[in-house]
């Protein structure tokens, strides 16, 4: 099963209370994009989206341009489904990070649990590349993953766990780190795994 059938998989069968990375409301995001005082009209963009909720709180707000892309299409049917109408507001983008080739530069990069799935130096490589082409300047971008002290595996696939150190070396050719932070995320069947969470701005 290659990655994209393992992510069809996963949407088509679980529900999101059968997955561990659901929130019932986005909030670590929410107060980092309120924090940075991000423009209405802001290109924003949901790396890994899927499912998830953010798509329904950036609507809430009245942001006005938002984009979600995701490996699996299915779960993007999810989200669509869950917004009825609302979905027709929304760019939804069915691919790979690592083969994104967009046709707008964004302002707010937002990924929580998709860049610690890159385990190779290739497809790093390719998401720091493609980061970097992708925002506009002094736009903002940021980033969730599991940390030194969070799971080793999710959904049954190795992931790359990072420290803040590693993250601000990762990403400090082009980009400022601004407020780093580890979080607790409590799943929806009460285990814990942390986070590592930067937010950084492009230089």
């Amino acid at each position: 099963m290659n990655n994209k059938q393992h992510w069809e998989n996963v949407f088509t069968t679980k529900t999101p209370n059968e997955v561990s990375w659901t929130q019932e409301y986005p909030k670590t995001a929410i107060e980092y994009i309120e924090n940075i005082a991000l423009s209405k009209t802001a290109n924003i963009i949901d790396v890994g989206g899927g499912d998830s909720n953010l798509v329904d709180a950036l609507l809430s707000k009245g942001f006005l341009n938002i984009w979600v892309l995701d490996i699996s299409a299915a779960a993007l049917e999810k989200a669509k489904i869950r917004l009825g109408e609302k979905a027709n507001s929304v760019h939804w983008i069915v691919s790979d990070i690592t083969d994104f080739t967009p046709e707008v530069k964004f302002d707010f990069w937002h990924d929580r649990a998709v860049f610690h799935f890159l385990t190779d130096p290739e497809s790093i490589n390719k998401y720091t590349c493609i980061i970097d082409n992708v925002l506009n300047p002094s736009a903002h971008f940021l980033l969730g993953t599991f940390s030194e002290n969070g799971p080793l595996k999710c959904s049954g696939l190795e992931i790359n766990q990072y420290s803040e150190k590693n993250m601000k070396d990762t990403f400090q050719k082009n980009f400022e780190a601004l407020q780093c932070f580890t979080e607790n995320h409590i799943t929806p069947f009460n285990t814990i795994q942390n986070f590592q969470f930067c937010g950084f701005k492009k230089k």
